[in-house]
């Protein structure tokens, strides 16, 4: 029901009950007396409800507001309207509150949530668990008061949430933590911290499997190879059919040795650490691989052009810098069409070392481009086995970039070659000309 009032109603309203007090005091003889009752009256009567009002909003506990007839009920009515309306409100709202706790509860990982200033305001029970903050005692500490791990403080200090950090739980030391920062709302931060001691663990015994099956392959290889170049090297003429046998054992034994050497590079550069770092000469690691490669372009006669524009060297592994360049660089032989053009460069762009090599062959299709770093991903397998490729080259630059800051762009068009480069960040890199 809707009521409106408005400020002529009132003064007619007024105007009426006086001139009906002035009537009966004019029948009585006394109209200044009865309009001075009257309007003394009114004025009462108001304030006794304006009392009840302010009793009820500030000292009574009852929902239902006083009883009342006219104006004052009409008032009475609406607050109750508006005070239904909000308790609905709060009600709904404390609803939504206890389903959004409930499903963060139910979820599988420590969830925070924290201001812009990174104090807590609320967490769940598996934050306690895993991270040993515990809700309510902890609200308004900073999350980098109670979690002290040095790599932890340097994650929020670098403000790049766009990867994970690595972790130790602070209770269990024999749990690996998986823990992510992302904006929740307009000015909170929502923290997840998920247990990855399974994924670790079969992570490292994948690892391990992969090592060790390929160091065992490298003896019967190795032995294969020496009887099949021994039968080769015979003085005793063999037939033709057993000449192109021997050759076809020879083609994948060398394949399958080319393949276990890099299955030990990717296990030597995913258990890697980053003790050992050394300023490593950038430039004259180029060159270097340059003047190596140059066999491999003896039957295919590219033309590569090497431009090094700058001297600044990055802070990391050499051997695995090495590994990383030299595979794109026999990417872009093994690929490239004969007497293709091959760019090779090492420069600056703003605060960042770029490495590129740049090829005039046949590109690559939009839908590859994404999957060009996965294991053993390969986009025409008939055509790498005849290249020797295995599809673990560029698995291996993907990990040696993660071990240096850097990242891997890949530029290609079908049809108009491609363009891989190694964006290196400022915090690796070191001129040694100062």
């Amino acid at each position: 029901m809707h009521f409106r009032l408005s400020f002529i109603s009132i003064i007619y309203r007024l105007l009426g009950i006086l001139l009906a007090s002035a009537f009966v005091g004019w029948l009585f003889d006394y109209v200044l007396l009865v309009m001075l009752a009257t309007s003394i009256f009114l004025l009462v009567w108001h304030y006794h409800h304006l009392f009840k009002l302010i009793n009820w909003i500030w000292q009574s506990k009852a929902l239902s507001p006083p009883q009342a007839k006219g104006v004052w009920g009409y008032l009475y009515d609406g607050l109750y309207r508006q005070v239904k309306q909000q308790r609905n409100k709060q009600k709904q709202l404390n609803e939504k509150i206890r389903r959004f706790r409930d499903g963060a509860e139910a979820l599988p990982d420590a969830a925070l949530m924290l201001s812009e200033e990174l104090t807590i305001e609320w967490g769940n029970k598996k934050a306690q668990r895993l991270l040993g903050v515990r809700w309510p005692d902890d609200f308004g500490q900073r999350i980098d008061n109670l979690l002290r791990a040095p790599e932890f403080s340097d994650y929020l200090a670098h403000e790049n949430f766009e990867y994970p950090c690595l972790l130790v739980s602070p209770i269990h030391s024999d749990v690996q933590l998986e823990i992510r920062l992302m904006a929740y709302g307009s000015e909170h931060v929502l923290l997840l911290a998920r247990d990855i001691s399974n994924l670790q663990r079969l992570e490292d015994m994948r690892r391990d499997f992969v090592a060790n099956v390929s160091h065992e392959l490298k003896t019967p290889l190795t032995v294969v190879r020496g009887y099949v170049e021994m039968i080769q090297a015979s003085p005793e003429a063999f037939d033709p059919h057993w000449q192109k046998a021997f050759q076809t054992i020879e083609g994948q034994v060398s394949r399958m040795d080319r393949l276990v050497e890099q299955l030990l590079n990717l296990a030597k550069v995913e258990n890697n650490s980053d003790d050992e770092k050394q300023c490593v000469n950038m430039a004259q690691l180029i060159r270097t691989l340059v003047d190596e490669v140059t066999w491999l372009n003896q039957e295919k006669q590219h033309q590569i052009m090497l431009d090094i524009s700058t001297d600044v060297s990055v802070l990391g592994f050499e051997t695995e810098l090495k590994s990383a360049c030299a595979n794109l660089l026999s990417n872009a032989i093994a690929y490239t069409p004969p007497k293709g053009c091959i760019e090779v460069s090492w420069r600056l762009m703003g605060n960042k070392a770029i490495f590129s090599v740049k090829d005039n062959g046949d590109g690559i299709k939009p839908e590859h481009v994404n999957r060009l770093t996965e294991r053993f991903y390969r986009i025409d397998r008939s055509r790498s086995r005849d290249t020797g490729g295995s599809g673990l080259g560029l698995a291996i630059v993907k990990h040696v970039l993660h071990h240096h800051q850097a990242e891997l762009i890949i530029n290609s068009h079908w049809g108009q070659g491609s363009e891989f480069s190694i964006y290196f960040d400022p915090s690796t890199l070191s001129n040694p000309s100062r």
